[in-house]
């Protein structure tokens, strides 16, 4: 990922973590113009399915169907994703590189111990990023982004705040779909009921999120410090 200010930098254990929590935030706030990057901190090779290579190319076709601006891999070990603090460190050049506003991590509570390792390294860079004397060897100035937030791949959370992703269900079931090696591709329509089975528990998970804010697909997510609401309390659409 070429350095450059981000808006949104969200972190993933594997390529797929991001799609399957937030793809259709991504793709929205893309949408807007916004400059939006991906790192996922390993290069999965321990997947049960497809190979290191087809992975790549999975998540570069991925980004480019999100509108993601840059994405990159970390070298770090899957299934080894343990608090070192050579790993913090690499996150935390990750973060002063490309300085974003906003932070995305998977939430803590996850059937899968990569996806709540990967939050508890990026919770630590996130702080770490902002101590000017640390890493100073590298050469990078500290940043502290504005927030980090936690999205939800395999649990089903009650979340803090949801965004409405109605216009761009498609575009994150067609990122899902690129991922041909992990999810078997459904020969639906977005419009008829999806017939992947991961795809699908994804996509009734947002339908209820979007239900009980009364729009029709949304992504939920979890902040651990209040959310300052500026002039949209009502709701007010633009």
């Amino acid at each position: 990922m070429v350095a450059k200010k981000l808006d949104i930098l969200a972190f993933g254990a594997h390529a797929d973590d991001v799609e399957i929590g937030m793809g259709g935030t991504i793709a929205k706030y893309a949408n807007e113009g916004k400059v939006i990057g991906i790192c996922d901190l390993t290069k999965a090779e321990m997947s049960s399915n497809g190979t290191v290579e087809i992975r790549k190319q999975e998540a570069i076709n991925a980004a480019q169907i999100l509108g993601v601006s840059g994405r990159e891999t970390l070298d770090l070990p899957d299934r080894g994703l343990f608090l070192k603090d050579e790993y913090i460190r690499d996150i935390v050049r990750v973060i002063r590189r490309n300085r974003p506003e906003i932070v995305f991590v998977p939430f803590f509570d996850d059937r899968h111990p990569d996806h709540g390792s990967c939050a508890r390294l990026v919770e630590e860079a996130f702080f770490s990023a902002a101590v000017r004397k640390y890493d100073e060897e590298s050469g990078l100035d500290a940043h502290r982004p504005k927030a980090l937030y936690f999205y939800m791949i395999n649990g089903f959370h009650k979340p803090d705040f949801v965004v409405d992703i109605s216009d761009f269900m498609e575009i994150k079931i067609n990122a899902l779909n690129a991922y041909e090696s992990q999810f078997k591709k459904s020969d639906a329509t977005f419009e008829t009921p999806l017939v992947n089975g991961y795809i699908e528990t994804v996509e009734a998970r947002e339908r209820l999120f979007g239900k009980e804010a009364g729009v029709h697909f949304a992504e939920g997510f979890m902040a651990k410090k209040p959310l300052l609401i500026h002039n949209d309390l009502l709701g007010e659409r633009k």
